[in-house]
């Protein structure tokens, strides 16, 4: 498995060695001892996640300020635009995001640190992704950072409005949000 920095403190991307042919292929999706020889970390998951969603639809971006999660994600089906942005105060990425494209076809594999908050774009008609959380879900402490904030300006591949849910078009700006003072 290659692993690739993204540049954004601890964001990693993998590319799993595929092994194919006519009859179809077979890859390894997670392997603890890679995983945690690449992230230095003895991080535990605990949830594993499936979402499913059409082309146009805009997740995001979530985090939560209590139990944060760290997430392990990658497309099953379809494609997406992933994005992280860094909400970790004292990181010199600060405030920062990056993008890349995760895909069935790429198997590309995204991991995700506690302290980002994250999203996706569908860009295929249909898209499943599936992660891998090291906390459970706490709706009372998930928190929504505005997809749209001029002052992040996410290049995201849009080609007309997208659908988002109530709660993330009221997402709150990036100089309003609840960020991370140590993690």
């Amino acid at each position: 498995m290659r692993v690739i920095e993204s540049g954004l403190g601890g964001v990693l991307l993998f590319e799993p060695t595929v092994h194919g042919d006519a009859r179809g292929f077979f890859f390894e999706s997670y392997r603890e001892d890679e995983f945690r020889g690449a992230v230095s970390t003895d991080r535990l998951f605990v949830q594993d996640n499936h979402s499913r969603s059409v082309r146009h639809v805009l997740r995001g971006l979530h985090y939560q300020v209590r139990q944060p999660q760290g997430k392990l994600v990658r497309a099953v089906h379809g494609e997406v635009f992933d994005v992280v942005v860094d909400l970790r105060r004292h990181s010199p990425t600060f405030g920062q995001w990056m993008g890349t494209m995760l895909s069935a076809e790429n198997k590309r594999i995204l991991w995700i640190p506690e302290g980002f908050a994250h999203g996706f774009l569908v860009t295929s008609d249909v898209a499943e992704i599936v992660y891998k959380a090291t906390d459970y879900y706490a709706p009372q402490h998930e928190r929504s950072l505005l997809w749209s904030d001029p002052a992040l300006a996410i290049a995201w591949p849009l080609t007309g409005p997208p659908e988002v849910s109530a709660k993330d078009a009221a997402g709150r700006p990036f100089a309003d949000c609840d960020a991370f003072d140590a993690l």
